[in-house]
């Protein structure tokens, strides 16, 4: 296995996804609710009530309780969108030692709600814990849906990345959000539930803290596909390491499987809105998912032999 792809089976967020294994098998829910999406897709009158929720690690509520409360909005409205949804409101659990990590916390939730548009309708907060921790929950509705499941075999997949932010300090987190114009997050974010309610994408996810290409492995176990990719053609910021970008959180990030004959008009939508966008690989019908350079194409994840989340459908 060559350097980037050893780096990238290595990073924190792989092993985060990797441990949800067991996980999937103790999960009883709904038969027409399917288990391992961005959020969970509950059908109603209307369309979709989609509901979905973030927990942050202990050390990054540590380090930047701030931007940890910020996230929790920020995060959860893009596992709305990513599904071709709207957001409608969100709740928060906050648990510190005294009131300065969650007031720092809250603060950057309640920054966050107001750039979103999004409100917190209530929660719970303990402010005499052993530690700081974070969740936060969402709701939203979709009246068409974009899927981890329905990726095909000849699918196009795209990249969809806002590159105008910054990394904070050392971190893998990437910020394309705070202090951008409301409006502009709104447009940009409006283009998923655009792309669900016209047909012209069936298959998406918000890039994830597993980077671009465990969110990429994550599709491709979902849909039951293979899919090649292209790293170096990920857009991505000047003089930026390509393994340290494709191991972030690109706070506006997302991954669409689409057929080939929308590629022209899925790009076009993302770059009226100044979001770099190209197609980085392709959808096959093998179980593996490779990493293709000027030095040929190596298997990263064969999914038969290892599975990942075990997200896959029980009857594929």
């Amino acid at each position: 296995m060559n350097d980037l792809a050893a780096t990238l089976r290595a990073a924190r967020g792989i092993a985060h996804k990797a441990d949800l294994r067991p996980v999937f098998p103790a999960l009883h829910g709904r038969a027409d609710v399917r288990v391992g999406d961005d959020c969970a897709a509950i059908p109603d009158a209307d369309g979709y009530l989609l509901l979905a929720i973030e927990g942050f690690v202990e050390d990054f509520v540590a380090a930047d309780p701030y931007f940890a409360g910020y996230c929790g909005v920020m995060v959860n409205a893009s596992d709305i969108y990513a599904m071709g949804g709207r957001p409608i409101a969100v709740v928060d659990a906050v648990w510190s030692q005294g009131e300065t990590t969650a007031s720092a916390a809250l603060s950057g939730l309640a920054d966050a709600a107001r750039a979103y548009n999004i409100p917190v309708v209530g929660g719970h907060t303990n402010l005499r814990a052993a530690s700081g921790q974070l969740a936060v929950a969402i709701l939203g509705r979709a009246s068409a849906l974009l899927t981890s499941f329905d990726a095909v075999p000849g699918d196009v997949l795209v990249a969809a990345i806002d590159l105008r932010g910054a990394f904070r300090g050392d971190t893998p987190y990437w910020d394309a959000s705070t202090g951008k114009p409301p409006a502009d997050l709104a447009e940009s974010l409006d283009i998923l539930p655009r792309l669900a309610e016209t047909g012209l994408c069936r298959a998406a996810k918000d890039i994830s803290m597993a980077g671009l290409v465990g969110t990429a492995l994550m599709l491709a176990e979902a849909s039951c596909i293979g899919i090649t990719l292209r790293p170096h053609s990920v857009p991505r910021p000047p003089g930026t390491d390509l393994a340290r970008w494709l191991t972030a959180f690109p706070s506006y990030g997302f991954l669409l499987a689409l057929p080939a004959k929308n590629l022209t008009t899925v790009l076009a939508e993302f770059a009226a809105a100044g979001i770099a966008a190209a197609a980085i690989g392709t959808c096959d019908a093998t179980s593996r998912v490779m990493l293709e350079s000027a030095a040929g194409t190596e298997c990263f994840w064969d999914l038969r032999e290892e599975p990942f989340m075990g997200s896959a459908p029980h009857d594929a």
